[in-house]
């Protein structure tokens, strides 16, 4: 199996760190706001290298920390009169529901920023005690000169680089190019105790020292979007090298592309968003991740409303075709299905030509199915590899409408059983129905079931429902 390494900028045979084990580390949301589609794209990306790795047969340990104090969350507090926990967490709730519509898996650990502040003052103290930092006024900087290696994740000539937006230019510093560890606390802030004086960490040390506590030195992979390369990654390696006198702090870095929008990076700075909960209200949540997924995690990918619908039009194509022959399949896997998708996935997550082998098994499987030929090993593949992709159609419970159902029933007979069971008699009742040539009765049956969000379909071999 090769990665694409943004560290050497190559494809390298991936090995893990410890036989039989993967630890991933992805930098996830800083929660000022609600999620908007780009973030959405990240997240189900690295869902689908976790899942892969799991199918794989590792046992992975996967953790996505949130940023819960940062100098934009405060801006939030403070114009909307608010606490920065409150912003954080109404913000973080929208990330997890965007994250459950997405059919993304929850982390392993989720650590947030403001539960980890004594293990990131441990770390700066190391780093002052190595003589990569100082002091002054209060704050503490990273003294980027003085590590040798900055610049090798992304490329950049030190004596080249230009001070910006995240590389603050202060008067207390020794260089411009010298970063915060640990900034004074302004009056109004969230502030903790430290050897400095009250304060609070800098956005970059907060994921050196969580995924340390967590992983431990030089673990196998760390994710994000591919902006986080500089500085924020490019930071992280700094520190934590330099703290820990160890190297490499990550073995593998991923980054996928941006989500763009007319050709524009989508940016909360900006304005330029599509909202991420408003997109899975229009669309089901596994079009939009199908939508996510048909492009290379590393290339960037521009919304349109023309390929979100395509994308759900698509998954009804697969699921379709699942629901042909519903329930579990004893057999095994169409071999040449199989292969074909591994070696995509395996040629760095090539996803877009795993999914190629998805729809030809779903279309072999249909021609089949429909010349009254058996299907197993199509259905067993596609069993196999949607579960990877986390494109799977997940029967909704009925007790929700259990009311109506019985409403239903009592129409044409049917009452004193289980809801599953009493959906297959109102089918049955139907069935008896139309052989009868009684038309009125059968789309009756059929119309009070689609009320309550019960669709039917009739194929060669009989009548069939799901959910939707």
């Amino acid at each position: 199996m090769k990665i694409y390494n943004t560290l050497g900028r190559k494809l390298q045979p991936f090995t893990p760190r410890d036989e039989g084990k993967v630890g991933m580390y992805v930098c996830g949301a800083t929660v000022q706001s609600k999620p908007h589609l780009g973030h959405g794209r990240y997240a189900v990306v690295f869902d689908v290298v976790r899942r892969y790795f799991t199918y794989l047969g590792y046992d992975v340990m996967y953790v996505r920390n949130i940023t819960d104090v940062d100098d934009k969350i405060i801006d939030a507090a403070n114009d909307a009169g608010v606490s920065t926990q409150d912003i954080a967490d109404e913000a973080a709730a929208a990330f997890a529901a965007a994250y459950l519509a997405l059919g993304v898996l929850p982390a392993d650990i989720e650590p947030r920023a403001t539960e980890h502040i004594p293990q990131m003052i441990d770390m700066i103290e190391m780093l002052i005690q190595g003589g990569h930092a100082y002091e002054s006024g209060g704050d503490v900087y990273f003294a980027v000169r003085d590590f040798p290696g900055y610049g090798k994740l992304s490329g950049r000539n030190i004596d080249e680089l230009q001070s910006g937006a995240r590389v603050e230019v202060g008067d207390v510093k020794r260089d411009p190019l010298d970063f915060a560890v640990w900034k004074k606390a302004k009056p109004g802030e969230p502030s903790w105790s430290s050897p400095w004086g009250e304060g609070r960490p800098g956005w970059h040390i907060e994921c050196s020292a969580m995924s340390h506590e967590y992983l431990g030195t030089s673990f196998d992979i760390h994710g994000g979007g591919n902006d986080l390369i500089f500085p924020h990654h490019e930071n992280e390696i700094a520190q934590a090298e330099a703290a820990l006198d160890a190297a490499p702090f990550a073995r593998f870095w991923m980054h996928n592309g941006m989500m763009t929008l007319t050709g524009e990076k989508m940016a909360k700075s900006t304005g330029h968003i599509i909202d991420l909960l408003e997109a899975v209200e229009k669309y089901p949540g596994l079009a939009v991740r199908l939508f996510y997924l048909r492009t290379h995690y590393r290339k960037p990918l521009d919304f349109s409303e023309d390929a979100l619908a395509d994308a759900t039009a698509s998954l009804e194509r697969l699921w379709s075709f699942r629901r042909r022959q519903p329930g579990p399949v004893e057999a095994e896997s169409h071999p040449e299905t199989i292969a074909a998708f591994r070696a995509a996935m395996e040629d760095d997550i090539d996803v877009a030509g795993g999914l190629a082998a998805l729809f030809d098994a779903v279309r072999e499987g249909n021609r089949r199915l429909d010349a009254g030929e058996s299907a197993e090993e199509y259905l067993a593949a596609y069993d196999e590899i949607v579960e990877v992709f986390g494109l799977a159609e997940q029967e909704k419970g009925l007790d929700d409408i259990a009311g109506g159902l019985a409403a239903v029933g009592a129409r044409f007979g049917v009452d004193g059983i289980s809801n599953g069971a009493l959906i297959d008699a109102l089918l049955a009742r139907r069935a008896e129905a139309r052989s009868n040539k009684d038309w009125a009765t059968g789309d009756a049956i059929r119309d009070g079931l689609a009320e309550l969000g019960i669709f039917v379909e009739d194929g060669a071999d009989g009548s069939a429902w799901h959910r939707r």
